[in-house]
């Protein structure tokens, strides 16, 4: 008789994009072993987004201080291996210090990484799980399962889940109220501005795209920012539009938590892609994102492709031209038509409802 699985670490870390789309591993171990335990290691400033989540049981965070410093990144790893025999390891980012989870857990049956040419003796299940573009992260991830099948049929579930509880959905919809927000007409989510430089449209063609979403639908837009220098680019960009007052830069969302509680209130989210859209995905809400060179649609941009739509520069060229371009020109392959063209299509299905 096998012995059951009860107890499995998933080692994520990194940032808000890259853990949701973890999340789909997280449900389908729940679907496939129902009592089965689930540890979700993350970087601490993003591990309140998970408070609550059902298919998640501990959330093993590991602070700035703990993570820079490699005496005390050992000393914190021991201990989380000490203190819990696990039947699985999934180590989603197997890289060289993520390995020391394995290597403090020899005894555990199944360790499971991505295939680098250094984690062969530390992991004894190495997926080759990131071979092409045309699998989007959500099915790479998923990948990682494939040593389980041994164990019990696999429920694979790719769809993106995040959780808000109704009471805190309530309570910052009612602090949006107070800043003026309008809940019978359509709220969109707009990310205008990133923490990555390199990864923000052309200002003057946000500005453009969005003033022909006001002229057409009226809605309310809510300016997303974290940060100083992302509040003032914000801020700018609405004096810019001459403060039009669709626009509102007076809903802040100063955590995470906050951050969830107001996508979920939003009808439409808008703008360059990063981790609000991921959010704003995990809970259903229709989506378009302008991505930035470098981040492959195809890959980052999982589930229904009529719900949740995109633009690439990539989409607009070939390998040929992007070699011979700056990254900026690239990016500046996407005009404003190219933008209005399809989101303009997306607003009249999923705006109209409302």
């Amino acid at each position: 008789m096998k012995k059951p699985i009860k107890h499995i670490l998933i080692i994520r870390f990194r940032r808000v994009g890259d853990s949701v789309l973890a999340v789909p591993l997280c449900t389908s171990l729940k679907k496939s072993f129902p009592d089965v335990q689930i540890d979700f290691v993350l970087n601490s400033a993003i591990a309140s987004l998970y408070e609550g989540h059902p298919d998640i049981d501990k959330i093993i965070s590991f602070t700035d201080e703990e993570n820079h410093s490699l005496i005390k990144y050992l000393s914190r790893v021991r201990q989380v291996m000490q203190a819990t025999k696990y039947d699985v390891i999934i180590d989603m980012r197997s890289t060289v210090k993520t390995l020391f989870f394995s290597l403090f857990s020899l005894n555990t049956p199944y360790r499971i990484g991505t295939k680098k040419g250094y984690n062969v003796l530390l992991h004894n299940y190495c997926i080759d799980n990131h071979n092409d573009n045309l699998t989007d992260m959500v099915q790479h991830n998923l990948q990682l399962l494939r040593p389980l099948e041994k164990e019990a049929k696999i429920t694979y579930d790719p769809e993106l889940r995040l959780y808000v509880d109704e009471k805190e959905k309530n309570s910052f919809r009612l602090y949006m109220e107070k800043q003026g927000v309008d809940f019978s007409r359509p709220v969109i989510f707009a990310s205008v501005v990133t923490r990555v430089a390199e990864k923000m449209w052309n200002p003057e063609r946000m500005k453009d795209v969005l003033r022909r979403i006001i002229d057409k639908y009226q809605p309310q837009i809510i300016f997303n920012y974290t940060g100083n220098r992302e509040e003032e680019l914000a801020k700018a960009l609405h004096k810019e539009l001459d403060n039009d007052p669709h626009i509102f830069t007076s809903v802040r969302a100063d955590s995470l938590l906050d951050l969830r509680a107001m996508i979920a209130n939003c009808d439409f989210f808008f703008g360059n892609e990063g981790g609000p859209r991921h959010i704003a995905q995990s809970f259903g809400i229709p989506s378009y994102a302008i991505f930035s060179p470098g981040i492959v649609k195809s890959v980052w941009l999982p589930g229904d492709k009529e719900r949740y739509q995109g633009i690439s520069p990539d989409d607009l060229s070939s390998p040929t031209q992007q070699g011979q371009m700056s990254a900026q020109d690239y990016f500046n392959l996407i005009t404003v038509d190219d933008v209005w063209k399809e989101v303009d299509l997306m607003l009249n299905v999923y705006l109209a409802k409302k």
